[in-house]
């Protein structure tokens, strides 16, 4: 699904349908309770080890975080655990609060 590579700008990640794509939030709780994206999966990166049981490897998963950083590192960890078709919000929802202002900034 992510031919064009794994850092999907905003208006990509806009785009996803999380019927088809599992939208997965690896920040923090607070973070999250502060602003989030409809149809994400909250899994904290500290917590992705132990709850990767969660997802689905079968399915395209798309991850993002604050600015990017971190959904990097579980694109990283996700593809040692078997799965294959990742990407990440590339600027995290800093950059998707840019185009979309009813997501808070922090």
């Amino acid at each position: 699904m992510f031919e064009s590579g794994p850092n999907l700008d905003a208006r990509a990640f806009q785009a996803l349908d999380p019927s088809v794509v599992q939208v997965l939030d690896v920040r923090e709780r607070w973070e999250y309770d502060l602003a989030r994206l409809q149809g994400a999966v909250l899994i904290p990166l500290g917590e992705l080890v132990d709850r990767v049981a969660e997802l689905d490897p079968a399915r395209p998963l798309a991850a993002y975080c604050h600015h990017g950083g971190r959904s990097m590192q579980a694109l990283r960890f996700l593809q040692t655990a078997g799965f294959k078709d990742l990407a990440h919000l590339a600027g995290g929802i800093e950059a998707y609060s840019r185009l979309d202002p009813s997501v808070p900034r922090y």
